[in-house]
């Protein structure tokens, strides 16, 4: 198996549906839908589209998870152009390029946001709606993984946490919910489109929230490591708002270690999966190696 060449044809239908779902940049409010094009195509490496696509075709699916990969990056995108505004990070760049509010303006980067997080129900609702339980069943999961009590909140605690001393288990809270919520409803959406039966989508789940870890582990290790120019966004945030990470309790050699582990479970439950899983399992692999 060649990963790059099979992550690059996951990336290019990934492009591909966004250039579909999402409403061209010259749609009428024209600075609204430049906005939203100009956020959601400024980059990344599409891993939790890419992690949908992967988990669908685990199984002989006969729906297309691409519209379901696109709703999640709708979804993804949005929490990083709210993420960004100055009200909450007051980031000023995002994937090497100035975020969505300095590029436009806090109130069109707010619309944006609250645009494509509504765009990606309505993707969901429109794709699979020849399949009305399935269509049911996304909007159900990733309005959940979205919600109050998932990203959202997620997020909501990592504010509170500013210049605070958390806890291990207040600080695997934020994580599960801020990062892995998404993370591990890109497998779970993946795999319920895919067929996937009960016991499968729990060992996808579990696969996520691995997943989901390993990744806000490595991001506090290139948050306190890396530089802007590099990273493509601004470093050294965690230590200026005194936010509690895996490195500030347990040092960045622990965090490493933690992460190397997380990343060995995910790839374990990988095995167990009765179809194969080879690609799934290396590109998860790939992932730590953003920090080395």
């Amino acid at each position: 198996m060649d990963l790059k060449a099979t992550l690059n044809t996951y990336q290019k239908r990934v492009e591909s549906g966004i250039d579909i779902w999402v409403p061209s940049g010259d749609t009428q409010p024209a600075q609204l839908h430049a906005a939203m094009r100009y956020s959601v195509e400024a980059g990344g490496k599409r891993i939790r589209p890419i992690l949908t696509l992967a988990s669908a075709e685990l199984f002989n699916t006969a729906e297309d998870p691409v519209p379901a990969a696109v709703a999640l990056e709708c979804i993804h995108t949005y929490s990083l152009i709210h993420d960004d505004l100055p009200s909450i990070d007051n980031s000023d760049l995002r994937r090497g390029k100035p975020t969505c509010h300095k590029q436009f303006d806090e109130p069109t980067a707010l619309l944006a946001g609250d645009a494509l997080l509504t765009l990606a129900f309505q993707i969901l609702s429109e794709a699979y709606r020849d399949n009305p339980i399935l269509s049911s069943a996304l909007v159900l999961e990733l309005s959940n993984a979205a919600g109050s009590q998932r990203l959202i909140g997620g997020q909501m605690e990592d504010i509170l946490g500013e210049h605070s001393d958390y806890t291990r288990e207040q600080l695997d809270y934020i994580h599960l919910n801020k990062t892995a919520a998404l993370i591990t409803v890109a497998m779970t959406m993946g795999a319920r489109i895919g067929g996937a039966n009960q016991e499968e989508l729990g060992k996808l789940a579990e696969i996520g929230r691995n997943v989901g870890l390993t990744f806000q582990i490595l991001d506090d290790i290139l948050d306190a490591t890396s530089d802007d120019n590099t990273l493509g966004k601004p470093t050294g945030a965690d230590s200026e708002h005194q936010k509690t990470t895996y490195i500030k309790l347990f040092g960045l050699e622990d965090a490493r270690v933690h992460a190397k582990s997380l990343t060995g479970k995910a790839r374990e439950l990988c095995q167990q999966l009765d179809c194969n899983s080879a690609f799934l399992s290396e590109f998860i692999a790939s992932l730590e190696h953003r920090i080395q």
